[in-house]
């Protein structure tokens, strides 16, 4: 069993047990309590055993059972040997930039008798990045070696060396719920652990949610801030501050490799008295204390603080009230040292008039009022979410271990047609981040308009997180400041007036979400990228793929020639028990009326074509035109890998389709001519094509909720047992109005490699794809394709997915009218988990703008 170490569960305060809970001695006393535990014929005391008596202090491990992964945690890792060397002289060579932070991870496993902590070998830390090593992972231990600290007496613990997963945890509730106490990491001398999968949320038991709130009094020997603005230079001791917290920032961690601070966190607060409002600073071990306690709104006494000059690069929040002055010039300090800080918490009905603290202002608008607002704007936002799709994470530095985590949202207020568009980071809020589901009423304070205008005055409007905004949803607005606000009065006046199945059935979760557009021209594309090369190979993006971590979104641009187009439906009528949307390739029947193109192409009928979309091309003219455009009848259809997610039997489609073919169809596809001579010699192709079940998007069911919301949240550091029931899988909830893809193939310019990506053309509930209109209007291959899917829909909602659907004779002339064309290609690239990567057509660029070619 892959278990490691251990001994059973006899309780952490036993004196043989070391900082990460293992046994830390060696000799005849650890040797007597191994023999004591060995009793309990626990399977991972037995590995115990075995790798400390090897002389190597290693072992190989053969026929072992496995074991249940129940955490997975995350610090930072000591500077890597390397760093360690001296810097050669300033005259021979610059110096080298400081290492980018890398990470460690301990592994808790459990057998059901012992549960024991491990250090992953670093080797094995791809297996995390991926997120295939998870908890509730069931693994085998293969190899596994035992680690002292020679700096101190009696502290070891066990290394995993290599492992085997062999699969789930498949009665998890049978499993003990993780309660590690001991929060120091295993390796080096980190005295904390990191959330797993960004640095700004608090993690683990240190974080303290509430306090028993101390007797303070008051007395008349107050400073204002005013005062203190004036007098702070040449002294040390202050007189006590008595506050408001009107603003308060995300969590920032500057830990480095080569720092020495414990708890290197950070945490900016606006405070005001009635003189004005200033910045206020909490330090390090104060942050874990204190962060979760203070809240904007809580009133506060503090005493023995430090005063510094201000530091000049820090955000700052937009103040509700503009009338109220700032003191920028200098911020209060507050650390567990120099001096040791005292703060007090006032009871908001403890609060006294004669005080005259400043209420909590805001900015609340309506979504009417967002249309007129400019760039970077300030303001607050409360609604009912629509929409929320999934948590992804984009890398903070090139080749970075460090990421923002985001998801987007779809807020409505009634005030308009169209919704708010939300860009949603980590606010150090998990417990809400985490708990964003359509039907909840979500309220977002300091947000940031966003608005990029083209040179037709159209313009992507949306409202983006800012490092002092905060969230809050339902169950989580009681006793918030906001709530005496006139607009959100409005607002919950609007929502009782609303039926719930109105808005039930236009919800959605989860799925890509190709938002924002990439911009209008590949200049601006290139002026919004700040990596050294905007273009990328198609050779490289294997790479590129290989190096995605876990959730990990990333936009890229490739060059190359629109070869292939081809129309993939998944029709709910044919999905089985198993629940699994199988992939239905379309055809079209021969017009054997027609008159014969020439030789090797067939001609189309094209009889069951309607009108496709408003803005529609004018009819192509002559059906000799349609020959040359339409594809043969053994036109070319590319081969692709299995697609379990979509597709769960394509030997059997196969078999269809050649049948098909044989009683005078052709697949619904259309490939360029340069195509049919190139393919065959091509030294690489790459597949990307599938659409696998979480890029859906899924309707949203109160029933499962809270499967759903585990299903689209990132997974947990943690195994606890599930609070649901639900048996289904992901693929078997109903999509929000997926009918299809398109799959296309991108030549590379060399003509000797080629890559296959998905479009999706229409993917969610009506209100989920105003944006097309918006990032498709100058892009007329990718316009038309996303017009035959909104026809598609439309048909299937009144005679049923068995009607014959085909390309459009737009679609195909602007395939043709880009044939040859040198274009770049826009992708949206997400690691999903395991293997599962997903390819996504955002835009295509025609290479004829003014100055493009220095942008490359």
């Amino acid at each position: 069993a892959v278990y490691l170490l251990g001994r059973p569960l006899r309780g952490r305060e036993s004196a043989g047990l070391n900082r990460g809970g293992t046994f830390g001695g060696v000799g005849a006393e650890m040797g007597r309590d191994a023999a004591s535990a060995s009793k309990q014929d626990s399977r991972i005391q037995r590995v115990y055993e075995e790798v400390l008596s090897s002389s190597q202090l290693r072992v190989s491990l053969q026929d072992v059972l496995p074991v249940t992964v129940v955490a997975v945690e995350r610090y930072l890792a000591e500077i890597p040997p390397a760093s360690n060397l001296p810097q050669p002289p300033a005259s021979a060579s610059p110096p080298r930039p400081a290492p980018l932070p890398s990470y460690c991870y301990d592994v808790t496993i459990t057998d059901g008798m012992c549960q024991e902590k491990c250090h992953l070998a670093h080797e094995q830390n791809f297996l995390l990045h991926k997120n295939i090593l998870q908890s509730g992972s069931q693994v085998k231990i293969t190899q596994c070696s035992y680690m002292y600290n020679e700096k101190k007496l009696a502290c070891g613990f066990l290394c995993i060396e290599s492992l085997e997963i062999v699969g789930m945890c498949e009665t998890p509730n049978r499993q003990k719920e993780y309660s590690e106490k001991l929060i120091m990491p295993l390796k080096g001398g980190k005295k904390h652990y990191l959330p797993l999968w960004n640095n700004e949320d608090p993690y683990g038991d240190m974080w303290v949610q509430n306090r028993v709130l101390e007797e303070a009094t008051v007395n008349a020997k107050l400073i204002s801030l005013s005062h203190l603005e004036t007098s702070w230079r040449g002294k040390i001791n202050y007189q006590p501050l008595l506050v408001r917290i009107l603003h308060k920032s995300r969590l920032r961690y500057y830990g480095k490799p080569y720092a020495k601070a414990d708890i290197p966190y950070q945490a900016y607060f606006e405070v005001a008295d009635n003189s004005g409002m200033m910045s206020m600073v909490l330090w390090n071990s104060l942050c874990p204390e204190w962060y979760n306690i203070m809240k904007v709104g809580t009133v506060l006494l503090i005493e023995k603080y430090a005063v510094k000059t201000s530091y000049p690069f820090k955000t700052l929040p937009t103040p509700g009230d503009s009338q109220m002055k700032r003191f920028a010039t200098i911020e209060i300090n507050l650390n567990v040292r120099d001096p040791p800080t005292k703060i007090n918490i006032i009871p908001e009905k403890m609060v006294k008039p004669e005080w005259n603290l400043p209420d909590v202002k805001y900015r609340f608008i309506t979504r009417s009022e967002l249309d007129s607002l400019p760039t970077s704007h300030s303001c607050d936002i409360i609604g009912l979410v629509r929409f929320v799709g999934r948590a992804e994470r984009t890398r903070k530095r090139e080749h970075g271990e460090d990421f923002w985590i985001h998801r987007w949202a779809h807020v409505v207020d009634g005030t308009s047609e169209q919704p708010f568009i939300l860009e949603l980071f980590a606010t150090s809020q998990p417990d809400i981040f985490e708990h964003i589901h359509p039907m909840t009423y979500l309220v977002c304070t300091q947000m940031r308009v966003v608005r990029d205008v083209s040179q037709n005055a159209s313009s992507t409007l949306y409202l983006t997180t800012s490092n002092e905004s905060q969230m809050f949803v339902t169950g989580w607005h009681k006793g918030q400041p906001y709530a005496k606000d006139t607009k959100v009065k409005s607002f919950i006046q609007w929502i009782k007036t609303q039926r719930e199945a109105d808005h039930m059935e236009k919800t959605a979760i989860g799925g890509y979400y190709p938002f924002p557009p990439a911009p209008h021209t590949f200049v601006k594309y290139c002026n919004n990228n700040k990596v050294e090369s905007v273009l990328t190979t198609i050779s490289e993006m294997e790479k590129e793929i290989e190096n995605l971590h876990y959730r990990e979104h990333k936009r890229i641009a490739i060059q190359g020639i629109i070869s292939v187009i081809r129309y993939v439906s998944c029709s709910s009528r044919t999905e089985d028990s198993s629940g699994v949307e199988p992939v239905q390739v379309q055809c079209l029947r021969i017009n054997r009326q027609s008159r014969p193109g020439p030789p090797g192409l067939a001609t189309i009928s094209t009889a069951a074509h309607g009108p496709l979309c408003k803005k529609r091309l004018r009819d192509l003219a002559g059906s000799e035109v349609l020959n040359v455009l339409r594809p043969s009848p053994g036109g070319d259809r590319p081969p692709r890998p299995p697609m379990p997610s979509l597709c769960h039997n394509e030997e059997r489609m196969s078999d269809a389709s050649e049948s098909e073919e044989s009683e005078g169809t052709v697949h619904d596809s259309w490939q360029s001519d340069l195509w049919t001579r190139v393919k065959d010699n091509l030294k690489e192709r790459f597949h990307y094509s599938n659409a696998f079940p979480e890029s859906i998007p899924r309707k949203f069911d109160y029933m499962h909720k809270e499967f759903l919301m585990e299903q689209y949240n990132l997974h947990p550091a943690q195994h606890k047992p599930k609070e649901y029931k639900t048996k289904k899988a992901v693929n078997e909830f109903k999509s929000a109005d997926y009918f299809g893809q398109y799959e296309v193939t991108i030549l590379g310019i060399n003509h000797d490699v080629a890559i296959d990506v998905a479009f999706l053309p229409v993917h969610s509930p009506e209100d989920l794809h105003i944006f097309y209109s918006e990032n498709i209007q100058n892009d007329t291959l990718l316009s038309h394709m996303s017009c035959i899917s909104l026809h598609s829909q439309e048909t299937t909602n009144k005679e049923g997915l068995h009607k014959t659907l085909s390309l459009s004779d737009e679609i195909i002339k602007a395939a043709i009218d880009l044939e040859r064309q040198h274009v770049i290609c826009i992708l949206d690239i997400c690691h999903l988990a395991e293997d599962k990567v997903e390819v996504f057509l955002n835009k295509i660029y025609k290479i004829v703008e003014d100055n493009m070619m220095n942008q490359t």
